[in-house]
């Protein structure tokens, strides 16, 4: 049950119109909705000292492959993984880096996850392509553990000027 809490922090996404993936302008924010399908997670067992009752140690990493989809339309995926932070007594607790693959380019995000169906908050970290000036923020929702709904608030962030550091 843990184990398909701490997955399902970031798994699956859907877009609102599969159009706002493929070319959102650079100027105005986007938003970006996904329905995601998530996959089953891979452990990476990296700490030999397993504690009693817990399927996880800290520092181990849970890696994912989830599918995105828009109207029932597959319109990119989300690659990524979370290390393991804090585990019982104390709450589940992960950092966690992913990368959403869409036409035109891809979209980078972190965030803390918790176990538990309450909403995930993320920070869009940057991205490439038509992405490339990405920041923002989102929300993933699992409504269980092979479902749930990413929604992307993708603002485009303007260049700094070369050699200025404002």
């Amino acid at each position: 049950a843990a184990a398909a809490a701490v997955l399902g922090v970031f798994g699956a996404l859907s877009i609102s119109a599969a159009s706002q993936a493929a070319a959102p302008s650079a100027a105005k924010p986007k938003t970006l909705t996904f329905n995601v399908v998530f996959s089953k997670f891979s452990l990476v067992a990296a700490n030999n000292k397993r504690p009693p009752h817990s399927p996880f140690a800290l520092g181990d990493e849970l890696t994912f492959h989830d599918q995105l989809f828009s109207r029932g339309r597959h319109v990119g995926d989300e690659v990524g993984s979370c290390v393991i932070v804090s585990i019982p007594p104390h709450p589940g607790l992960a950092n966690c880096s992913f990368v959403v693959r869409l036409p035109g380019g891809n979209i980078t995000s972190q965030a803390p996850a918790v176990v538990g169906p309450a909403p995930k908050q993320l920070a869009i970290t940057g991205g490439t392509g038509i992405y490339r000036n990405a920041g923002g923020d989102g929300t993933l929702v699992e409504f269980n553990s092979v479902k749930g709904k990413l929604t992307l608030h993708v603002l485009s962030l303007a260049s700094r000027r070369r050699g200025s550091l404002t």
